[in-house]
């Protein structure tokens, strides 16, 4: 006996601007559909160039009664005459249509008053909010192997993030064929053998070199990292992750890594790192240290007019800091 088909949510809103994550919702929304009707069709249409003559035609009923997925992509920018059309017609929604919204989450006040609409009537929203943060993509990527049916560790995440960069399409692709290749176990090792020779010249790879004082080291690997097409920010971020652990590490003493980790919640092998790194640093020179990280920062996202030599003179102060007594 046939299990009977699931009935898809109607309203479903896709609320951020990340696009891998907007695109999987989108196509999780057609998957469903389809499920429940394998003839419905997708229809996508930005609002902007929507009219509330052509919203009207796109929900009304079907003569065959087949299934449709509509798409009203960048929400954000719709004017309050068509924010108007959307909300009347989410709190009635056609039987037998999916209704999906994409909001990037800021813009007008039309716009979220469509989200507010969305929320209000119960549609299932998906977040796909930007990804910035080191631990946001090392979240990502554990989720992706996880979705692969893998399995792995911190410190197998920190190399693939390291070796690939932070292009999440990249980051979702890379983490699949690992699992793929390694049956499932996606250890450092294995992350270090498939992609050795970039591995050894992104981000974090300059942060451990700039950290411990070795400038022709550090600025060695930013200049490869750079020929390779690393993206400024993402060894902005590696060069303030690693001044942050040290400093964290440093302030809470000479202790047992793995006590330390559980006060400090961070993995043990980072700790371990972190205390071998922090040898020779003095509390004014971290100081130090983190206003270089916090400037660099500012610098690769548009405050500098070279972001190339924002980061070399950035690795040459780190290295004075570290001799600051």
């Amino acid at each position: 006996m046939n299990s009977p088909a699931v009935t898809p949510a109607p309203l479903q809103l896709a609320l951020g601007e990340e696009e891998l994550l907007v695109e999987r919702a989108i196509r999780a929304a057609l998957d469903s559909a389809r499920l429940a009707d394998p003839s419905a069709d997708l229809t996508r249409v930005r609002v902007a160039d929507l009219t509330s003559p052509e919203l009207a035609e796109l929900v009304s009923p079907s003569l065959f009664a087949e299934g449709r997925v509509i798409v009203v992509d960048a929400a954000h920018e719709a004017t309050q005459d068509i924010a108007a059309v959307i909300i009347s017609y989410v709190k009635n929604p056609a039987e037998g249509i999916v209704f999906v919204v994409v909001h990037n989450g800021g813009g007008r006040k039309a716009g979220k008053d469509i989200v507010a609409a969305m929320r209000k009537a119960g549609a299932v929203v998906t977040e796909c909010a930007k990804i910035t943060k080191p631990a946001e993509r090392e979240a990502f990527v554990r989720n992706e192997i996880r979705r692969a049916g893998g399995k792995t560790d911190a410190a197998a995440v920190a190399a693939l993030v390291d070796s690939v960069g932070s292009d999440l399409r990249e980051l979702a692709a890379a983490s699949a064929q690992l699992v793929a290749d390694t049956a499932g176990a996606v250890t450092e090792e294995a992350v270090r053998r498939y992609h050795r020779g970039r591995a050894d010249v992104t981000g974090f790879a300059v942060a451990e070199k700039a950290v411990t004082g070795d400038v022709p080291g550090a600025l060695e690997a930013l200049r490869w990292a750079m020929h390779l097409g690393v993206p400024h920010v993402l060894v902005a971020d590696a060069l303030a992750d690693a001044v942050r652990t040290v400093a964290r590490v440093s302030g809470a003493g000479r202790a047992d890594p793995f006590r330390l980790a559980g006060e400090l919640g961070m993995p043990a092998w980072k700790v371990k790192k972190a205390l071998a790194q922090s040898r020779g640093w003095k509390p004014a020179g971290l100081v130090e240290a983190m206003r270089v990280v916090a400037e660099v920062n500012a610098d690769v996202k548009g405050v500098a007019a070279d972001a190339d030599y924002a980061l070399e003179r950035a690795v040459l102060r780190l290295a004075k800091a570290h001799r600051r007594e």
